[in-house]
């Protein structure tokens, strides 16, 4: 039943996400992100939506870190973690789960340990 759910949200998320993306490409844009946006594809959007999705629930389900304190974004398959967390293991712990995440193609993390900076 947990799975179900899951999937359900991280398929809510997916067409939420290309909904936007629909909304963006048939708005008239001009400037340097008029041609950016115009190369990126709603299943783009997509798969980068369910590659955030899937981290998410990743670091959900892992008991050890708190998903509360960990941010991801997605674009074009690169994955952004940020966020305060309480140490570096939890850090290196959320990599790893990104890193697993099919369609990943690299990380960029932002992390940082509380109290360090």
């Amino acid at each position: 039943m947990k799975r179900i759910n899951l999937t359900a949200i991280a398929a809510t998320i997916a067409l939420a996400f290309g909904a936007q993306a629909i909304a963006a490409e048939t708005t008239p844009q001009t400037g340097p992100k008029a041609a950016a946006s115009k190369t990126a594809s709603v299943g783009e959007y997509v798969d980068d939506a369910v590659i955030t999705s899937r981290i998410k629930t990743a670091v959900f389900q892992d008991s050890t870190l708190k998903a509360t304190e960990i941010n991801v974004e997605t674009h074009q398959g690169i994955v952004q973690l940020t966020g305060f967390v309480k140490s570096r293991a939890d850090i290196n712990q959320a990599v790893r789960l990104a890193r697993g995440v099919k369609g990943v193609k690299s990380i960029k993390n932002d992390m940082v340990v509380k109290g360090r900076q």
